[in-house]
This record gives structure tokens, C-alpha cells and sequence, in this order.
């Protein structure tokens, strides 16, 4: 009898890498920016938006594209506080986030809508993380 098997771990891109800049914005108006989620392997994967705890520190950026593989692979970061949700969509200050959950079949790929509300006066910053399942 034959047997095989070929262990492999979860491969993705997100696009583009952090960090994420709106610019500035008339009080009352609203910008939409997209990521890409895009799934590089052999096997599905689930992923979480989450608000990235107080703790995190900023995740850099490298360049308008970022890969990460294996079981080494960090959460990235893409726009500061704790929070999980299981929502369709997050809203964090001026910012809303869908959707927060989801599953990426093998090479397919999620659009993930950032949407900035400019409400009051200043600069709003918060910090998210990408939570995949098999990193």
C-alpha cells in the first residue's frame, strides 16, 4: 500500500502593504480605499479583522506589495485599540472596515472595502490586524 501526503501552510498577499493613507479630508466627506486579500496556496483559509491591541507596535511597510508565507508570516498592519468582531463590517472612529470576516478559497482573493467618514476636526489613526487561520 502507498501512502503520501504533503504538508503545506497557508500562502497570501495583501496588497496594498501598510500603512494605509486617506490624506486629508473635508469634515463631512467620505474616501474608499480597497485591499486586496489574495490567497497563494493549495488550501482554503479563514481570516479576522481585528483592532490591533494598544500594545502592537506600527508594522512598516515595505513597498506597494507585500508576501508573506509559512508558519513565520505576521499580521499586517493596515491603518491604534483591542476589539474583535464577527460583524460583517467594523467601524472603528472614522473608519469602517468590510468585511472583517471571511474564508479565500485556494487562488482566489477578497476585496476588503476601507472606508474613511472625515467627522471631527484632526487626525484619526487606528491600527488593524489580518488574523489568517495556518500562517
Amino acid at each position: 500500500v502507498r501512502v503520501s501526503a504533503k504538508a503545506v501552510y497557508s500562502k497570501y498577499s495583501i496588497e496594498p502593504a501598510s500603512p494605509m493613507d486617506f490624506g486629508a479630508l473635508i469634515k463631512g466627506t467620505k474616501k474608499t480605499q480597497i485591499v486586496v486579500l489574495e490567497n497563494k496556496g493549495m488550501l482554503s483559509f479563514k481570516f479576522r479583522i481585528c483592532q490591533a491591541p494598544e500594545e502592537v507596535p506600527a508594522l512598516q511597510g515595505k513597498g506597494s506589495k507585500e508576501e508573506e508565507t509559512g508558519p513565520s508570516a505576521r499580521q499586517r498592519s493596515i491603518a491604534k485599540k483591542p476589539s474583535i468582531s464577527t460583524q460583517a463590517q467594523l467601524n472603528l472612529g472614522m473608519f469602517t472596515v468590510s468585511p472583517c470576516s471571511g474564508s479565500i478559497a485556494p487562488w482566489g482573493q477578497q476585496k476588503i472595502t476601507v472606508e474613511c467618514l472625515a467627522g471631527q476636526e484632526g487626525t484619526c489613526e487606528e491600527q488593524l490586524y489580518i488574523d489568517i487561520t495556518g500562517r
